[in-house]
């Protein structure tokens, strides 16, 4: 049916069309993951200006017609996190979990916890990448490390996306037999960690790495917690073999 459809969005990914136009990827809390395509975008006196680049969360009214590519047709900013593109490390863990959010929820598929998720998210590391530009190392003039850019975070809003996709690793017991003890290994066919008893075909997963899975899935992202480098790569392994063999997504790495 034609009309307008008022909605809240996030920019997932914006992608050149023709001479002037631009293919918007959006995330909405209750239509999903969205297309829509703002004409006229890259004209210098565009009214649209630059409030529909990759991260905006904004009020859209698009028009629904009878194509499955909607039309911008007005855009309020409510939040640019204009100091993300000041820090590459901030930019590359939000570009991340964009394509996070759009691979693991397609269209049709709206969420409203995952939408809020992602805005918190994109908040957090739009702050932090603030606080870096504010602060820098009085001893080497040097910006400090952006706290909220971190592996460990990338994972931990990773694994929330995994809760609400309804693929929550198995953490408390076997996901096999049951057995709640020794647990040595993580088997992302059989969907959590296992026991010796079952651990044909699982990889190795040490207690930090155990731990930190716990822990990220039950705290919020602001106190993700931190682990070795050698657990987090564990912990991300689980994740992406948990997503590959449930729901047939493969992400890219977090990074490091």
């Amino acid at each position: 049916m034609s009309g307008s459809l008022k909605t809240e969005a996030i920019v997932l990914r914006s992608i050149r069309y023709g001479e002037a136009d631009r293919i918007l990827h959006l995330y909405t809390p209750y239509r999903g993951r969205l297309s829509a395509i703002a004409k006229g975008v890259r004209r210098a006196r565009s009214r649209f200006g630059g409030r529909l680049e990759p991260f905006f969360r904004c009020n859209l009214v698009l028009y629904e017609g009878r194509s499955d590519l909607l039309t911008v047709t007005s855009v309020e900013t409510l939040a640019g996190h204009p100091h993300l593109r000041d820090d590459a490390r901030a930019l590359d863990v939000a570009s991340r979990a964009c394509d996070a959010v759009g691979r693991i929820f397609g269209d049709g598929e709206p969420h409203e916890g995952v939408y809020h998720l992602l805005a918190n998210e994109l908040a957090l590391l739009d702050a932090g990448a603030s606080r870096v530009r504010r602060q820098p190392n009085s001893e080497t003039n040097s910006p400090p490390a952006n706290s909220s850019a971190t592996r460990a975070n990338a994972l931990a809003f990773r694994l929330k996306l995994l809760l609400a996709a309804g693929f929550a690793p198995q953490l408390s017991g076997c996901a096999s037999c049951g057995s709640r003890d020794h647990l040595a290994g993580f088997s992302g066919a059989a969907g959590g960690v296992v026991c010796n008893a079952c651990e044909a075909g699982a990889f190795p997963l040490s207690q930090e790495a155990h731990d930190f899975l716990v822990e990220a899935l039950g705290r919020p992202l602001a106190d993700a917690p931190g682990a070795p480098p050698r657990a987090l790569a564990q912990a991300e392994r689980a994740i992406l073999e948990t997503l590959e063999h449930h729901a047939g997504v493969h992400l890219r790495s977090a990074g490091q």
